[in-house]
């Protein structure tokens, strides 16, 4: 079925459950997971789920096992689970594992068992592995392989199976890429046996903070914390031009920088907020567009930012702290550029809010839910205090259950409590399987020196001109990040991207936010825009359309990396506070006028020569400098004589009119 037949599949004004179950499960694979009818099966499901979670909890406080053997079940059970909820094929048994799944499942159990209780022996045999390390070596990387296509899909598949190849096929390989080759067994081994492949830094991060915040994610869900953010921002919002539009950006956004998923945000609000702005006069490419833009930009927005913070902090060797500070000036423009554009439409297009009786008031919701809060308060406190993000994260989720216990609404029973160790569990089977598919990515990468050639490619094409190597590394993250969950994409385009950045002398921070802005905008962009794919699937829209609208609503988030590329004071780095609260006034008055750009209305409609001005004056404010804020403040204050005297005349004309 294609991303267009599905879309419109949905009416406009009837939109089912069934409906939107069928769009997530079309672009969020992940979705796709059997519907198991027999007891002890799902039993054995949530048994092997809760036991996962308990894992992981415990050795949160007792410290990691010796890192093989932690990241190895870590993995093992990971794979296990995915082999008995998911099919392999859209044709194979959808309400029970087949015999072959079983098969499948007890050999990547048996994966950790070999690590356990032959760990001495494999390390004293380091760079001499014998023929029962080979066999379980093929043995992990085909079940990854395997258990990867069927819960992330098969490009990263692919890939990973490519570079597999490269590892191998070096020697015959143009001069450019070419290596000098390894055996087929070196490579497995490698894979396997050493922190560098499958179990390296990816499935490490999987293993500690990401599964933690997918499990913190988890009980905020069971409490009811996505209702809160709705609630909120229909409140506060709902009742504004465009109303709904600006309760999907703020929901979202809130929603997206603690769960991680950009698809999986776009279906949890979108199946409310969409609804709500096609009513309010907003069109179907538009209304998917809003979602997915808010619901991507969630993951680059502090405190969590989709859990990427803390592996960015553990990569550069940097405090959290100062991560978390630095992302929020972008993020702030990010979404204050989509803002922007959504209330110019509402604005230009005469579409109001909700009515007061539709909206819940914030003292009722904050009654009911406000307590909610405390969790995440308490999460960024300790996080800014200095505690480690596992312990935190630990914490975060005791408090959440105590405080669930404040409201009827919100309480979790004990039965509750084990169904959101499920729910976890199973929401962090997709970004583990990543984290092992880019594992052999990277490990390949590490082996060969592939990162290294992709640098030196990177630098040849930008001709020693920072702006094309800066547009080239775009491209490459943008491609990199195709598909991905925000920390795949962010482990991957860190190693591959990011190092031509650093060795043209930008520093490694900044290269790597770069770098990851663009990973993560690979969800808006088409031909593989799976967040925009699926706000068109709720919105009825056309997938494509949808996805360069919300290319649109996140020109912002293309152009700031470029800003703070070339003046790192948007991020808070080398500059003084009286610079950094100037640069973020000039690219705040910036990118409202690049709205005002965009959409044709600042204060009334904007003609072409107009749309010229405020385009130039955009650029000239948002590029740091006393030159071009010069430029641009002269170029701002034409646009507002002209637009003020526009609005006079077209409110003369309609009183002689009347």
């Amino acid at each position: 079925m294609s991303k267009h037949s599905t879309a419109k599949k949905l009416d406009e004004n009837h939109q089912t459950e069934d409906d939107i179950k069928k769009v997530v499960e079309e672009y969020d694979i992940e979705a796709r997971y059997r519907d198991i009818n027999i007891k002890w099966i799902i039993r054995l499901i949530s048994f092997i789920s809760v036991g996962l979670a308990f894992f992981h909890l415990i050795t949160s406080y007792t410290g990691p096992l010796v890192t093989l053997q932690h990241r190895a079940l870590h993995t093992g059970v990971i794979l296990a689970l995915v082999f008995l909820l998911y099919p392999s094929r859209k044709k194979a048994p959808q309400q029970r594992p087949s015999v072959i799944d079983f098969l499948l499942a007890l050999l990547s159990i048996a994966t950790i068992v070999y690590i356990f209780v032959d760990y001495m022996g494999i390390v004293k045999r380091a760079g001499l592995p014998n023929e029962a390390d080979f066999i379980f070596s093929l043995l992990i990387v085909m079940l990854v392989l395997e258990g990867g296509r069927r819960v992330v899909g098969t490009g990263l598949t692919i890939l990973s199976s490519l570079f597999l190849l490269y590892a191998y096929l070096g020697p015959h390989l143009p001069d450019m890429i070419a290596h000098r080759g390894y055996s087929i067994s070196d490579i497995l081994t490698y894979m396997y046996l050493t922190t560098e492949g499958i179990y390296g830094t990816a499935i490490g991060v999987s293993a500690t903070y990401i599964f933690l915040f997918i499990l913190f994610g988890a009980f905020l869900g069971r409490t009811g914390m996505g209702q809160l953010f709705n609630d909120t921002a229909m409140a506060i919002a709902g009742h504004s031009s465009g109303g709904p539009a600006k309760v999907s950006v703020i929901s979202s956004g809130l929603l997206g920088s603690i769960n991680g998923s950009a698809i999986a945000n776009v279906v949890t609000t979108g199946s409310f907020t969409i609804p709500l702005m096609k009513r309010t006069g907003y069109s179907k490419n538009f209304s998917g567009a809003i979602e997915a833009s808010a619901s991507v930009g969630g993951q680059i927005l502090p405190p969590v930012m989709g859990a990427t913070a803390f592996i960015m902090a553990e990569t550069l060797g940097m405090p959290y702290s100062q991560i978390a500070l630095a992302a929020i000036i972008p993020g702030f423009l990010y979404y204050l550029g989509v803002i922007t554009v959504v209330h110019l439409r509402a604005k230009k297009r005469g579409l109001r809010g909700l009515s007061r009786s539709e909206l819940p008031s914030i003292k009722t919701v904050m009654k009911e839910r406000g307590h909610l809060i405390i969790p995440l308060i308490i999460l960024i406190y300790m996080l800014f205090s200095g505690f480690t993000p596992i312990y935190a994260a630990v914490w975060a989720i005791i408090s959440t259950i105590v405080v669930s216990t404040f409201r009827a609404k919100t309480r979790m029973s004990v039965k509750g409590v084990f169904k959101a160790m499920e729910d976890g569990t199973r929401s962090a089977l997709g970004v583990a399987m990543a984290c092992a598919m880019v594992g052999i990515i990277v490990g390949v990468a590490s082996l060969t020196g592939f990162g290294l050639k992709m640098t030196t490619a990177i630098l040849v094409l930008g001709q020693d001109m920072l702006l094309l190597t800066l547009f080239f590394t775009m491209v490459a993250s943008l491609i990199l990040g195709m598909g991905l969950p925000s920390i795949p994409t962010y482990i991957i385009t860190s190693s591959m991207a990011a190092p031509a950045l650093v060795q043209f002398g930008i520093e490694p921070f900044v290269s790597h936010m770069f770098v990851f802005y663009f990973g993560i905008l690979a969800n808006l962009t088409p031909p593989v825009a799976l967040a925009a794919f699926a706000g068109a699937g709720i919105s009825g829209g056309d997938p494509n359309r949808t996805g360069f609208a919300s290319l649109k609503l996140a020109a912002a988030g293309i152009l700031v990396p470029y800003v703070f590329a070339y003046s790192p004071e948007l991020l808070m780095q080398d500059g003084s506070f009286t610079e950094i609260a100037w640069a973020t006034v000039t690219a705040t008055i910036g990118i409202i006028t690049l709205g005002a750009a965009l959409e044709g209305y600042l204060l009334t409609n904007v003609n072409m020569y107009l749309r010229i001005i405020a385009l130039a004056c955009a650029l000239s404010l948002v590029i740091p400098g006393v030159v071009s804020d010069t430029i641009g403040l002269s170029l701002l204050a034409i646009l507002i004589i002209f637009q003020v005297r526009q609005r006079r005349q077209t409110k003369l004309q309609m009183a002689e009119g009347a």
